[in-house]
């Protein structure tokens, strides 16, 4: 199993919501330019994104929960042809991994 490396907060929010991400401390604001855990629609943001990145190989070579990706094959050598798709992918799009 993968497991995605810090998970949301390599989904960047878009510019024209930071303001929406904003909370307040005793000297300034801040807002996040990085999905943070606990935005309501993070998880399904999250998702989707992973989703979109590997929906050729969904559910044929790995399947995915949340930050988990899991790859499979009928046998050793299939599975690591299949990880190494996955990794590949996962290098193009400059996903990091734990």
């Amino acid at each position: 199993m993968l497991d995605r490396l810090t998970g949301y907060k390599q989904i960047a929010v878009a510019t024209e919501d930071h303001h929406k991400t904003t909370f307040t401390c005793p000297y300034s604001m801040f807002a996040f330019r990085r999905i943070p855990y606990g935005l309501c629609n993070a998880p399904a943001t999250f998702q989707q994104c992973i989703m979109a990145i590997l929906t050729n190989m969904v559910e044929k070579i790995v399947e995915i929960f949340m930050d988990d990706f899991s790859i499979f094959g009928d046998s050793y050598d299939i599975f690591l042809s299949n990880l190494a798709k996955v990794l590949k992918k996962c290098e193009e799009t400059n996903i990091a991994l734990n």
